[in-house]
C-alpha cells in the first residue's frame, strides 16, 4: 500500500532541503508585506494578494500600477512578463508530470516557484518519473508556502515598524543565487548563467521588467548554441552505424 506524501521519507528530505532557504523566503514575504502597507493598498487587498498571487516578484512589480489606478490590463500584462520565467520551468517540470492528471498538475505549477524548482532539480537530475518524486516536492512546498505566508502576514500587520530600507529581500536573492550557483556543473551552463546576468542588466531599462524574458531568452539561446558545437566523442568503430 502506498504511503501518503506527507508520511514518505521524501516528504521530510524536501521539507529538510527547503528550511535551508527558508529565511530568505520569509525575508522576501516579510519585505513585500512591508511594501504592500506602506504603499498605501488597503489591508484586506494587501492580505487577499499575499495569500492569491504568492509571488513576491509579480507582487512588487504590480503595487505601483496598482496604487495609481493604471488599467487592469497593464497590471495583468506586467505581472504576466515577470513570471514569464515559469514557462521555462513548466518545460522541464513536464516530462516529471506527464503521468498525473491535469488537476494535480495544474495544482502543482501553481504551488511551485523558483526555489521549488532549483532544489528539485538538483535531487531529480533525470527526467524520468518516479514515485518519490511527488512526495519530495510536496514537503518543499509546505515549508516555502509557511514561510512565505507567516512572515507576509506579519510584514502586513508591522508595516509601521520595519521600514523598507532595511534591505531584507536582499537574503532571498542570496538564497536564491546561492542555490543556482550550485547547479552550474558543465561549461555549457556556466556560460549561459553569464549571459543571462549580462543580458539582464543591458536590458535593464526595458519596461514590465522584460530585461528578465530578456535574459531567458538569451540563456536557452546560449546553452543551446554551446551544446551543439560541443564537441562529443567518437564512438567506436563497432558501434557506428
Amino acid at each position: 500500500m502506498s504511503l501518503p506524501p506527507w508520511r514518505h521519507p521524501e516528504f521530510r528530505r524536501g521539507a529538510t532541503d527547503m528550511l535551508s532557504v527558508a529565511p530568505g523566503i520569509a525575508a522576501w514575504g516579510l519585505v513585500t508585506g512591508v511594501a504592500m502597507i506602506q504603499s498605501g493598498l488597503p489591508f484586506g487587498l494587501a492580505l487577499f494578494m499575499s495569500l492569491v498571487v504568492f509571488a513576491a516578484s509579480a507582487q512588487l512589480a504590480v503595487l505601483p500600477l496598482l496604487i495609481s489606478g493604471a488599467p487592469l490590463w497593464v497590471v495583468w500584462a506586467t505581472a504576466a512578463c515577470v513570471n514569464l520565467r515559469f514557462v521555462i520551468f513548466s518545460a522541464q517540470w513536464r516530462p516529471y508530470w506527464r503521468p498525473y492528471p491535469r488537476a494535480r498538475r495544474a495544482l502543482l505549477s501553481y504551488l511551485t516557484a523558483d526555489l521549488s524548482f532549483v532544489l528539485f532539480m538538483r535531487r531529480f537530475p533525470e527526467p524520468v518519473p518516479a514515485p518519490e518524486q511527488l512526495p519530495y516536492v510536496w514537503g518543499g512546498i509546505a515549508v516555502n508556502a509557511g514561510s512565505w505566508h507567516v512572515a507576509s502576514i506579519a510584514g502586513l500587520l508591522l508595516a509601521g515598524s520595519i521600514p523598507l530600507h532595511w534591505g531584507l529581500g536582499f537574503a532571498g536573492t542570496l538564497a536564491l543565487l546561492g542555490l543556482t550557483c550550485s547547479l552550474l556543473v558543465d561549461r555549457a551552463s556556466w556560460i549561459a548563467a553569464g549571459v543571462a546576468g549580462a543580458a539582464a542588466v543591458a536590458a535593464y531599462a526595458l519596461p514590465l521588467k522584460l530585461n528578465i524574458v530578456v535574459a531567458i531568452a538569451a540563456a536557452v539561446t546560449a546553452g543551446l548554441l554551446v551544446d551543439r558545437h560541443t564537441a562529443r566523442p567518437a564512438l567506436p568503430a563497432d558501434d557506428r552505424t
